[in-house]
């Protein structure tokens, strides 16, 4: 096969964009939409770009499109290029503006409660006009931003490892607890059997979380099913309102509701149910200033916080450790 000759200037910029929309979206109207131009444009240029590479980039179907073997190796060169765009246009913008950068913070529920405000205040009290903009998703979601260059970087649960391109720094390490209202019938409650706690309503993580699966595992572990009366959610704000008005039994990090005197923690153990909090960034990109303020900030926050302690031996301890530090690491759930 040919070698294919990107750069004679048929390749552009709104290619790697069309291929990145494609390949999250799966249908041509989604990514047309997504990208604000027409379907027919959007058809057009993704002939275009299969006939540069000389392969067929999607399989179609009566539902949407599907990403070849080419199509998925092709969209990971493309996102990587577009990160690195977007990382070069703001390397201009803070040299130009010293410190009036942006940094894009991922996060899900593990971390987002105590530990990035903190961190977010400390660096706008140093920095008042660095902007920094949150957004919250699943943490497949986070990643697939992290890869492509929306996100600079996630903060969250350690779990899974992950293959090469991410780079963890964890932060602290956090205990899950069973959490209902400070007047809940079982607070005060001595000699809790795990059992005792099934004919209450639950409130369980949602099945794409990996804490999801260590629930079930500690509900087999003591002979039980998953409560038939739940509600599946990773929304704290949901969490917490049905916990104020229900019974219901929560399954959340300890420092979520530690400060939260409306709230309460039963005393019965989670045995091997817990997890580490950290920064996942992409090992791939040098971090921008704003990016690298911002991983100093929830370094220092973290050493505050209680529970908190250095990463461990063999984890990366700072934003200038380098590619090599991704391999065996852990992707955050």
């Amino acid at each position: 096969m040919e070698m294919p000759r990107l750069f004679d200037g048929r390749l552009k910029v709104r290619h790697l964009l069309l291929v990145d929309a494609l390949s999250r979206q799966g249908t041509v109207v989604s990514a047309a939409a997504e990208l604000h131009v027409t379907q027919p444009a959007a058809t057009r240029s993704l002939h275009e770009v299969e006939d540069i590479l000389g392969v067929e980039l999607y399989e179609r179907g009566p539902r949407g499109v599907t990403p070849t073997v080419f199509g998925e190796a092709f969209t990971q060169h493309a996102r990587a290029v577009l990160a690195q765009l977007v990382q070069a246009g703001r390397h201009v913008v803070e040299l130009a503006e010293a410190d009036r950068g942006t940094v894009v913070v991922g996060t899900h529920l593990a971390g987002s409660n105590i530990l990035l405000p903190r961190a977010i205040a400390a660096l706008k009290h140093d920095h008042p006009y660095l902007t920094v903009i949150v957004r919250e998703s699943t943490p497949e979601e986070l990643l697939l931003g992290l890869e492509a260059g929306r996100i600079d970087l996630v903060v969250g649960r350690l779990t899974a490892p992950s293959g090469e391109g991410l780079l963890r720094r964890p932060l602290y390490e956090e205990s899950i607890e069973l959490t209902v209202r400070a007047g809940h019938p079982l607070v005060g409650t001595s000699g809790i059997r795990f059992a005792d706690l099934v004919a209450y309503p639950w409130i369980l993580p949602g099945p794409q979380t990996a804490l999801r699966g260590e629930v079930e595992g500690l509900f087999a572990r003591h002979g039980l099913g998953l409560p038939e009366n739940r509600v599946e959610t990773t929304s704290f704000l949901t969490v917490r309102q049905l916990l104020l008005e229900t019974d219901v039994v929560a399954v959340l990090p300890a420092l979520l509701v530690r400060d939260d005197g409306r709230l309460a923690q039963l005393p019965v153990p989670l045995e091997a149910v817990g997890h580490s909090v950290g920064v996942t960034t992409s090992a791939t990109r040098t971090l921008s200033p704003s990016a690298r303020a911002m991983v100093r900030s929830l370094e220092e926050a973290a050493a505050g916080m209680s529970g908190g302690g250095r990463p461990q031996d063999g984890e990366a301890a700072g934003p200038e450790a380098g590619p090599e530090a991704a391999h065996g690491r852990q992707s955050p759930r």
